[in-house]
């Protein structure tokens, strides 16, 4: 039996048909691509609380209206202390107002692993440069805003060398 590592976390999904918000990563398995804002829970924190912190450090917006739309997993070939598989479990909000600006960089800090947001046309956001977080994002925003929970299984995974953004 294969072993996993396991990574929980919760993810904002801040976007329509045209364009998505999502951050520039710099840690972990999307290494130099585009994934959505939001990560892990501090301990004993509610969910809804761990996406408005998330969502805030990482892209400078604070979200004031939000819905939880549903927890699926990506399962990939990873090398990560020693394990060779990852399944990234996440649960998706829906975030539809906020407040504040889009911040193009921001603060580092012990966990940070966001340079910063930006707003990406869907058309841009692929496999070659994008989470499958932000691929599933991606389809929430086109599929007329339907949450697919199925869990996804990629056969290979390349952490990029090279950003780009």
């Amino acid at each position: 039996m294969t072993k996993y590592h396991r990574a929980f976390g919760v993810y904002g999904i801040i976007g329509d048909q045209q364009n998505l918000v999502v951050t520039k990563k710099y840690g972990g398995p999307y290494t130099n691509r585009f994934d959505l804002p939001g990560g892990s829970l501090e301990d004993g924190e509610p969910l809804a609380n761990a996406i408005r912190r998330e969502v805030q450090e990482e892209t400078g917006l604070v979200p004031t209206v939000l819905t939880q739309l549903g927890t699926t997993s990506f399962r990939y070939p990873w090398q990560f202390e020693g394990w060779a598989f990852n399944q990234h479990i996440g649960v998706f909000y829906r975030i539809t107002e906020v407040s504040g600006d889009l911040a193009a960089s921001v603060a580092s800090f012990d966990g940070q692993d966001s340079h910063g947001a930006v707003k990406v046309p869907l058309t841009e956001l692929t496999i070659k440069n994008a989470s499958p977080l932000v691929l599933k994002a991606k389809a929430y925003l086109l599929n007329s805003e339907k949450f697919d929970a199925t869990d996804t299984t990629y056969e290979t995974w390349k952490v990029l060398s090279q950003p780009v953004y």
